[in-house]
């Protein structure tokens, strides 16, 4: 049975930074939603309500699109290991960009890296914990470096081109915030 909390208690903190992948989930007030797996060095908690996490270049930008509309996202990890446990957090959350008044604050948590693309501040106002159980065994062999050799060798400019080109609207046509860059 499934247990609901106000806030992160430090066993779920320990727990979230155990994990080597997240699952984020936004939607607009009408059109698709959207699940993304994350991974990388990408997620802080800041504090029991608050966690950000960093986003990477990719082939989409839907969370972005989804945020401008309807901010309220949700974040989710399961254990693959011994411990089974599945956890989300509900909340709300805005998409800091380079140039936003907080983005060297929130960027500074993370060490630098080419094609960070937006930075995501979460307050959270429900984190659930369920059991799990179902969930399959699964052994973590190592984060892939695909990503960060496609935007090393792309270099910042052609970057910055493949999100005006690539990355201006979600799958339903919204703006992501890359329209006019």
């Amino acid at each position: 049975m499934g247990k609901q909390f106000d806030a992160l208690d430090e066993r779920q903190i320990a727990f979230i930074e155990k994990q080597h992948m997240f699952f984020t989930g936004t939607a607009a007030p009408e059109g698709k939603v959207n699940i993304s797996p994350k991974g990388m060095d990408s997620l802080r908690v800041l504090g029991p309500n608050r966690i950000i996490w960093r986003n990477f270049t990719g082939s989409g930008n839907e969370t972005a699109g989804h945020l401008a509309l309807n901010d309220r996202m949700t974040l989710m990890w399961c254990s693959f290991t011994k411990q089974p446990m599945i956890m989300r957090t509900y909340g709300t959350a805005k998409t800091i960009r380079e140039g936003d008044a907080d983005w060297n604050e929130l960027s500074a948590h993370f060490p630098p890296q080419l094609g960070m693309r937006q930075i995501y501040d979460m307050h959270i106002n429900m984190v659930q914990t369920s059991c799990g159980y179902a969930v399959p065994f699964f052994e973590h062999a190592g984060d892939r470096d695909t990503l960060k050799h496609w935007a090393d060798d792309k270099g910042e400019d052609a970057i910055r081109t493949y999100w005006s080109e690539r990355n201006a609207q979600t799958l339903d046509g919204f703006p992501t915030g890359f329209e006019d860059k």
